[in-house]
């Protein structure tokens, strides 16, 4: 199977996975239709349904507007939030769109119906991947705006850290040199913290995306897949993992932060309507 990663909005990725023997394809994270359908044509490939992680907008709100031009397309997802939902599914529930397999992990903390999705196509060699959405990532996690230190830890530790290690995460935003330079601060002497940030950093001056990374790699330097590292512990003060997640994430989100920040409810919002303005500009496409 074939990964398309799209950069929208901001800092958000939307990705396209394509079968490439029938060019049917799965779209993760659908925010902008407009975007999508032009990578879809270019693809020459057949859009059969959308996995959606969550239902924050910047994840969400395409499905809409492609459900009004693909009454057929299938939307899935497991919290009755999500725009344009057709199928709800549940943990562990598994999905096949011909060969390729996908796994549903319910991982809630950033909100409380936030949905992974791990994928496998059949007979392929290749690393299976990981659709993380704002659960896991590259270097860090999301924020517990619907749940609780104890959610995050077990999505982290054991929903999705008992994946194998080769997985390749791809994760829906790019916030990984801010994410490492938070890292950096936790473990100052960890040379894969340094590497993986100076890596990050060129590839950022290039507007390169940073995805994916692996499970493997994450284990190796994302302080919240670390918890029981002495290094991290010693920032946090804490031994307990639970508690060392919930030190680290009230020290991440007062790491650096910008002093006009808006909250949730006003960027979703400046979202909405931006979105919006971009949905009335699209042209009508044919079926693919």
């Amino acid at each position: 199977m074939k990964v398309k990663v799209i950069s929208v909005l901001d800092d958000n990725y939307m990705y396209l996975v394509i079968e490439e023997h029938t060019r049917d394809a799965i779209a993760v994270d659908a925010s902008v239709a407009k975007k999508l359908l032009e990578i879809v044509r270019k693809e020459g490939a057949n859009l059969k349904a959308i996995l959606t992680t969550h239902h924050h907008l910047d994840h969400s709100r395409g499905n809409v507007d492609l459900l009004q031009r693909f009454p057929e397309l299938r939307v899935y997802g497991a919290d009755d939030r999500i725009g344009g939902l057709t199928h709800r599914v549940v943990h562990n529930q598994e999905l096949k769109f011909g060969g390729i397999n996908v796994r549903c992990l319910f991982t809630p903390c950033h909100t409380s119906g936030h949905m992974c999705f791990y994928m496998w196509e059949d007979g392929c060699p290749d690393a299976p991947a990981l659709f993380s959405g704002d659960t896991l990532f590259i270097g860090g996690c999301g924020m517990f705006y619907e749940g609780t230190a104890e959610q995050m830890h077990k999505n982290l530790s054991e929903t999705l850290g008992s994946l194998p290690k080769d997985t390749k995460v791809f994760c829906g935003h790019e916030y990984t040199v801010r994410n490492l330079k938070f890292a950096l601060k936790v473990e100052p002497s960890n040379e894969k913290v340094k590497e993986k940030l100076a890596w990050a950093k060129a590839r950022d001056e290039d507007d390169i995306p940073t995805v994916p990374s692996s499970l493997e790699e994450e284990f190796l330097y994302n302080p919240f897949m670390r918890v029981r590292e002495e290094t991290v512990m010693k920032f946090t003060g804490k031994t307990n993992p639970v508690e060392v997640t919930r030190v680290l994430r009230k020290e991440k989100d007062a790491f650096k932060k910008p002093k006009d920040r808006l909250p949730i409810p006003a960027i979703l919002a400046f979202q909405l309507g931006m979105l919006s303005q971009s949905s009335s500009d699209e042209e009508s496409a044919p079926k693919t």
